[in-house]
C-alpha cells in the first residue's frame, strides 16, 4: 500500500527496472543486512509513489547471502516506520515495499561515523540530542506497534527480568541455532559451548521493574544521520531491529555499539537519565544496578555475529593482513564475552589464527595463505603406524577444520576433533594442546610413547591407539589417536561421573593389574631407583612453591603451610617399598570411557603417566571419583588377589597415606583454580572447586593444623 492506494501488478515491472537502475547507477552503502542505494526517482516511479521526479530516495535490498546474525522482533520495517512517524516525524518514510526490496524517503545529511569515527569522543551537545532521541521513543504507544511475537513477556509491561531472558533465548534461537551447523565446530574450538546463551538466560537476576517502550536496538554511528539544517540535529535510520521492552536495553546496546571512549560512558548514562526523567521517570528505576546486566548481554550475544563475520571474511584464500584482522576481531569478541558467558582459557591470537586457518582451509580444498593442509611434518621418533599411513594423516587434518560442534571437545589441556578418514574404518581424534594452559601437575612420560608401549605389549588394557605425531601450520604440534567414543564418532564419550558400577570396578582393577606387565624400563630407564612416596612428596612441595603469589598468600590465610613447612609435615610419613609399575596417574572419571564389551572401560588421556607404586594409581582414582565403601572394598580385594605380593606388600597400612597426600594436594590445586579461574569450565574441575570448603577442612585437619576463619574477601571467594 502507498498512500492508501493499492499498486496493481502492472507497476511491478516499473519497480524492477528502477531496482536494476539503482544497482547500476546508484551510490551504494553496504550494511550487514541490506544493500542500500541512493539515487533520484525516475518519472514512472515518481508517479507511482506520488512524489516529484528527481526526489532522492534510498533503495534497500535485503542481502540474500547475509548471515542470520541479528535478533528480529518484527519482520516488516515498514510497519515500524508507520507506527513511529507521528512521534519521530523525521525518520525515513517507506514509499513502497515489495518482496526483497523497499524504497524509502532519503534522509538528507551525513552519517555521524563520517565526522566522528568509532572510538572517538562525541560532543556533549550531540550526546544530549542522542539521549533525547532515545527518550522520545517512550512516547510511542504499544497499540500503534505491530503485534508482538508469541512468547513475549505478557504478565505485564514492566518485567525487566523476563524481557532480558526473552532476549537471550531469542538470540540463541535466531542467531546461534541457524548458524550452528556451519560454525558450531569453530565456536567449540574457541571454547564457546552450545548452551552459552541459554545458561546466560538462566542466570539473569531479578531486576527493578521499568515500563516497556519502543527500542531502536541498533543505534550506532552509522545509523545516526546528522542533518544539514540542524533541525533536528540527529535522525535515526535503519529501524529493522526495533523491539519493545525495557528501555535499559536500548541504552546498553547504544553504549556498546557506539564504542564511546570509556571516560564518556558516565556522561552518556547521565544524559539518558536526565532525558528519561522528563518523559518517563519510572524508566530510570534501578539504573545503577541493572544497566550492567544488559551490557553483559550485548557483549555475550555479540560474540556469535562477530566471530562469524570474521570467519566469513576469510571465505576466499586470505592474505596475512586479512587473517590478522580476523583474529584480532575474534580475540576482542571473546574477551568481551568472557565474563558474561563465563568462558575460561580464552585462546591467544596465535591459537585463534591456527583455528581460523584450519576452519578456512577445510572449506577451500585444504589451502589457506598459500599453505596447504598437506604441509605437515611427521615426528621422526615414531615410525608410521601400519593402520594409518601419511595419506590418512593428510585427510584427517583436512577434515579437522570442518568437524561439527558435536565432534569437537575442548578439555582442560587439549582441543580434540573427531573425524572420519576415507579408507579407515574407525573414527580418529586429532589432538592439539590448548595454548596458555599452565597445568600445575606435570607429566613425566611421553603420552605417545606410553600408548605405543601399551599397544605393542598386547596386554588387556583398553587405551587409544597412538597413530601419528607431527607439526602442521606454523609448527603447531598435533597427535592423532583412535577415538574411544561411539563407533561412528558422532556421540560424545560416556563417563562414570557418579562412580563405577560393580563390573566396571572389576575391569578397571584388572587393567591396572595388567599395566604391571609393561616393561617400564623402556619408558623410564631410571624408574624404581628411588622411593616413590618421597618422590611424590617432593613433587607436591615443588608444586606449592611454584604457585602464583596470590594463590600462596590465600593458602596461608586459610591455614595451609608453605612449601618448607609442608616438606617437614610430609616427611613424617613413610610407605613400604613395592615393585614399581606403569601408572596412569590421573584416573578421574572423565578419563574413563564406558564401553559395551568385556573390558567395560577405556582409559584415555595418559599425559600424567608415571612409573611408581601401583597402589597409588588405585587410591588416587578413589580420591578423584565418587566411590562407595562397598565398591572400594571390592576393588581392593580384587587388586590384592590379582597381583604378586611384591606389588601389594603392606598395602593396608599404606593406602591411607596416599589418600591423605591427595587430599592435601587438592587443597592447593583447587584453591589455585579458584584464584586464577583456570579450567573452571571443565566438569572435573568444576566439581572439585564446588566442594572446596570440605576439601580445605579435610586437608587442614589431616595436617594437624587449625583452619582459619577470616572476613578477608579472598576467603569468601574461595568458599563461594
Amino acid at each position: 500500500m502507498t498512500g492508501g492506494r493499492a499498486i496493481s501488478d502492472r507497476p511491478d515491472a516499473v519497480y524492477e527496472a528502477f531496482i536494476r537502475r539503482a544497482a547500476d547507477l546508484g551510490q551504494a552503502s553496504r550494511g550487514f543486512h541490506n544493500q542500500n542505494y541512493f539515487l533520484p526517482l525516475t518519472e514512472p516511479v515518481a508517479r507511482l509513489v506520488d512524489r516529484e521526479p528527481g526526489t532522492s530516495v534510498t533503495v534497500r535490498i535485503r542481502r540474500a547471502e547475509a548471515l542470520p546474525v541479528v535478533i528480529r522482533t518484527w519482520q516488516d520495517e515498514a510497519e515500524i516506520l508507520a507506527a513511529i512517524k507521528g512521534i519521530l516525524p523525521h525518520v525515513p518514510e517507506c514509499l513502497v515495499k515489495r518482496n526483497g526490496f523497499a524504497i524509502h524517503r532519503f534522509v538528507e545529511g551525513v552519517p555521524l561515523s563520517s565526522v566522528c569515527d568509532y572510538g572517538k569522543p562525541v560532543d556533549t551537545l550531540l550526546i544530549k540530542a542522542l539521549a533525547g532521541l532515545l527518550a522520545q521513543m517512550a512516547q510511542v504507544r504499544r497499540g500503534a506497534l505491530p503485534p508482538l511475537p508469541a512468547g513475549w513477556p505478557n504478565n505485564d509491561d514492566t518485567d525487566s527480568q523476563g524481557f532480558l531472558q526473552t532476549l537471550a533465548l531469542m538470540a540463541d534461537r535466531q542467531i546461534r541455532q541457524p548458524n550452528w551447523r556451519d560454525f558450531g565446530g569453530l565456536f567449540a574450538a574457541l571454547g564457546i559451548p552450545q548452551d552459552a546463551l541459554t545458561r546466560f538466560a538462566e542466570r539473569v537476576p531479578a531486576m527493578a521493574r521499568r515500563p516497556y517502550s519502543l527500542l531502536h536496538a541498533d543505534l550506532h554511528r552509522d545509523n545516526l544521520i546528522m542533518s544539514y539544517g540542524g533541525d533536528p540535529p540527529l535522525i535515526c535510520v535503519d529501524w529493522e531491529l526495533a523491539t519493545y521492552g525495557d528501555p535499559l536495553h536500548d541504552l546498553a546496546t547504544h553504549l556498546v555499539r557506539m564504542r564511546y571512549p570509556a571516560h564518556q560512558w558516565d556522561e552518556v548514562i547521565d544524559a539518558w537519565a536526565d532525558a528519561m526523567q522528563q518523559i518517563r521517570p519510572a524508566a530510570v528505576n534501578g539504573l545503577a544496578k541493572d544497566l550492567r546486566h544488559y551490557v553483559d548481554f550485548e557483549r555475550a550475544q555479540s560474540v556469535f555475529p562477530d566471530v562469524m563475520r570474521a570467519a566469513q571474511s576469510l571465505q576466499d584464500v586470505p592474505d596475512q593482513k586479512s587473517l590478522d584482522e580476523a583474529k584480532a576481531e575474534v580475540r576482542r569478541a571473546l574477551e568481551a564475552a568472557a565474563v558474561p558467558l563465563r568462558l575460561s582459557n580464552i585462546p591467544d591470537e596465535q591459537e585463534i589464527e591456527r583455528i581460523l586457518f584450519r576452519w578456512q582451509a577445510a572449506r577451500n580444498g585444504g589451502i589457506g595463505l598459500s599453505v596447504e593442509i598437506s604441509d605437515w611434518s611427521p615426528d621422526p621418533r615414531f615410525p608410521e603406524h601400519p593402520a594409518f599411513p601419511g595419506s590418512a594423516v593428510h585427510d584427517a587434518l583436512l577434515a579437522e577444520g570442518a568437524a561439527p560442534a558435536s565432534r569437537v571437545f575442548k578439555g582442560t589441556g587439549h582441543l580434540n576433533s573427531v573425524v572420519r578418514v576415507p579408507g579407515v574404518d574407525f573414527p580418529v581424534v586429532v589432538r592439539r594442546k590448548v595454548a596458555n594452559v599452565d597445568r600445575r601437575e606435570r607429566g613425566f612420560l611421553s603420552e605417545h610413547a606410553v600408548l605405543r608401549a601399551i599397544e605393542q605389549s598386547e596386554i588387556q588394557v583398553a587405551a587409544p591407539r597412538f597413530l601419528a605425531l607431527g607439526t602442521s601450520y606454523r609448527g603447531e604440534p598435533f597427535a592423532i589417536h583412535t577415538y574411544e567414543g561411539s563407533r561412528e564418532g558422532d556421540q560424545p564419550p560416556a563417563h562414570p561421573v557418579n562412580g563405577l558400577l560393580p563390573h566396571e570396578a572389576n575391569r578397571l582393577v584388572d587393567q591396572l593389574c595388567a599395566l604391571t606387565q609393561v616393561n617400564y624400563k623402556e619408558l623410564d630407564p631410571a624408574a624404581g631407583e628411588g622411593r616413590f612416596y618421597e618422590w611424590l612428596s617432593e613433587q607436591l612441595v615443588l608444586l606449592v612453591g611454584e604457585l602464583p603469589k596470590e594463590s600462596q598468600q590465600l593458602a596461608r590465610l586459610l591455614g595451609l603451610p608453605d612449601a618448607t613447612r609442608l616438606r617437614q609435615i610430609l616427611g613424617r610419613h613413610t610407605v613400604s617399598p613395592r615393585e614399581p609399575a606403569l601408572l596412569h596417574g590421573d584416573l578421574n572419571p572423565w578419563n574413563l570411557v564406558r564401553r559395551d564389551d568385556d573390558l567395560a572401560l577405556t582409559i584415555i588421556d595418559w599425559e600424567m603417566a608415571v612409573v611408581g607404586d601401583p597402589l597409588y594409581d588405585l587410591v588416587r582414582h578413589m580420591h578423584l571419583t565418587p566411590t562407595r565403601p562397598e565398591i572400594r572394598e571390592r576393588m581392593f580385594r580384587r587388586w590384592e588377589k590379582s597381583l604378586n605380593l611384591r606389588h601389594t606388600v603392606n598395602w593396608r597400612s599404606d593406602w591411607g597415606v596416599y589418600r591423605w597426600i591427595e587430599i592435601v594436594r587438592s587443597a592447593y590445586v583447587d584453591l589455585d583454580r579458584l584464584v586464577t579461574g583456570a579450567s573452571l569450565d571443565a566438569p572435573n574441575v568444576r566439581r572439585a572447586v564446588d566442594s572446596y570448603a570440605m576439601t580445605l577442612a579435610a586437608a587442614t585437619g589431616s595436617l594437624g593444623l587449625p583452619s582459619r576463619s577470616t572476613a578477608n574477601p579472598y576467603l569468601a571467594r574461595a568458599l563461594a
